[in-house]
């Protein structure tokens, strides 16, 4: 049974919406919005209008105040929307009730993201992890009521019996546990080839288009797909690349990270992201142009720590540093992160230096060479 979310957003008229809650900053905000409808773009909607609204906390039911769901009601008319995206994750009870009370499709970030990741799986793996994602997405939003009849057991059945939502979720979760088996039984695969690794393996982690599939082409002059959209690549891939005459390592992309990143995706992809778990070196690849740097680095420290890849060495590589704005962000940014170099994938620059970098700070050859 494959997993369903909702239609695909292809050729839909989104407007987008944000509950700005608590002490969040404005910019924080803004940046947040800014990658929702980037996040749209990539799942094929066009956004034609956003509603923005700041709270202390979510109302109760429907996370906007009755006067913003009116604005949203008024804004979905003028700009025709069909399809409203929350850049906040919604309760069931709160997607229901919005749905009832403005007669349109609401989803929020996670779905959003889930049907993106649906849409670029390419490998039997991904395509496992994606669907084993999108079951355990889909099982928390079944509505739970305890007035629900239960069919009681037999002669000799103790307990409360079976409720309908039991029922209901049971072909799920039996596929949930077929999905899990496969992919345990992937990691032990590899787990199997790992402890045959003839080269020391380099991954290149970092936030969602920050260049790594670019780096990894200009490594190897490997084909690694490249698309100036969020999440390109989903399945991990590796190459073999000669840093120096006498030096070789294995270097495997990954999965971008995203703030917000929905927990069950992090779980499902864990045996794709264990390459970084059990790597020699982590290069971590930022955008040195983007002005929310280090708030990405933020996050991709927290999702390291997440899959357990916190303590592996790691180099910090400021990709991007030909774009406009890099130069005037990248003196603060290698003061207050000493050892961290520049280098542009895309035209080559300091790519040198990073070969000859990796080969001097990778632990392995480190304690071959006695060092």
């Amino acid at each position: 049974m494959k997993a369903k979310l909702s239609a695909s957003v292809a050729a839909e008229r989104a407007l987008l919406v944000q509950v700005i809650l608590g002490r969040q900053s404005r910019e924080e905000a803004a940046d947040s919005l800014a990658e929702l409808e980037r996040l749209a773009d990539t799942a094929g909607a066009a956004v034609v209008g956003c509603v923005t609204q700041r709270r202390p906390r979510p109302a109760p039911g429907l996370l906007v105040g009755e006067g913003k769901l009116e604005d949203i009601q008024m804004a979905c008319r003028e700009a025709n929307a069909n399809v409203i995206i929350f850049d906040n994750d919604l309760s069931p009870m709160q997607v229901n009730n919005l749905d009832l009370a403005l007669g349109i499709k609401v989803i929020d970030r996670t779905e959003l993201i889930l049907q993106i990741f649906a849409r670029r799986a390419k490998s039997a793996e991904a395509q496992v992890q994606v669907e084993l994602a999108q079951l355990e997405y889909l099982v928390s939003r079944l509505p739970v009521s305890e007035k629900q009849a239960r069919f009681k057991g037999g002669i000799g059945m103790k307990g409360p019996g079976e409720s309908p939502l039991q029922l209901r979720n049971e072909p799920m979760r039996r596929r949930m546990r077929d999905l899990k088996k496969k992919l345990e039984s992937i990691q032990l695969r590899r787990q199997q080839t790992r402890g045959r690794k003839q080269w020391p393996v380099v991954s290149l982690v970092g936030y969602t288009n920050a260049g790594k599939s670019t780096l990894l082409n200009a490594f190897t002059g490997a084909d690694a797909y490249v698309d100036d959209r969020l999440f390109a690549t989903l399945d991990t891939k590796t190459r073999l690349v000669h840093l120096l005459p006498d030096r070789v390592a294995m270097l495997s992309d990954t999965v971008g990270f995203i703030r917000k990143l929905p927990h069950g995706l992090v779980a499902s992809f864990r045996s794709t992201l264990e390459v970084a778990v059990f790597s020699d070196l982590l290069l971590v690849v930022s955008d040195a142009a983007h002005p929310h740097v280090r708030d990405h680095l933020r996050v991709v420290d927290e999702t390291l720590r997440e899959i357990k890849a916190h303590e592996v060495p790691r180099l910090l590589v400021w990709n991007k540093c030909d774009a406009p704005g890099a130069a005037e962000a990248l003196p603060p940014l290698r003061v207050d992160f000493p050892g961290s170099i520049a280098i542009s994938a895309r035209d080559g620059t300091g790519m040198d230096e990073l070969r000859a970098r990796i080969v001097e700070v990778m632990p392995r050859w480190a304690r071959e060479d006695g060092r």
